[in-house]
């Protein structure tokens, strides 16, 4: 077993803390106990990702980052780059920077799908860019973990 992947996506608008946590409390620990190392993959697009940023720290805190990282992955550069690069371990810009702004985000997407074993997601939406990931995860046969859909109600 080598480094096991998990990418995070969501909707930019996001309410659902507490229930989300009280589902990753269950999830995420046994994950990092079960794999020596284990790569968290999250954006900087909206309330989900900022939510999962703090969420895996916390998880840092309690159980140590000897066997993990978490890491900003970004779709073009960004400004204020000194202060993520303080909070996070890492910060990959993997798509060209020819690319389009506008699909720019699209690609990292991707590009987060197609190196995680598991994708994580929040998405009770049936449009938009969180959405369009988890098809696009289900078609490379990515499992999936939607958090909105596991939420009681």
């Amino acid at each position: 077993m080598g480094i096991y992947r998990v990418a995070f996506i969501g909707h930019r608008i996001f309410y659902e803390l507490r229930a989300c946590e009280e589902i990753l409390d269950d999830f995420l620990p046994t994950i990092l106990r079960q794999y020596p190392f284990v790569e968290f993959y999250v954006g900087r697009n909206g309330d989900f990702d900022i939510f999962i940023a703090s969420y895996i720290k916390h998880l840092q805190k309690v159980y140590g980052d000897d066997n993990n990282t978490l890491n900003l992955v970004l779709p073009y550069y960004i400004k204020d780059m000194e202060y993520y690069e303080k909070y996070y371990d890492q910060i990959i810009l993997p798509i060209p920077d020819r690319t389009h702004v506008k699909a720019a985000i699209t690609k990292r997407n991707e590009w987060m799908v197609d190196q995680c074993d598991l994708l994580i997601a929040y998405v009770e939406n049936h449009t938009g860019g969180a959405f369009q990931t988890v098809k696009y995860a289900s078609r490379q046969n990515k499992p999936i973990l939607n958090l909105a859909t596991m939420i009681k109600k």
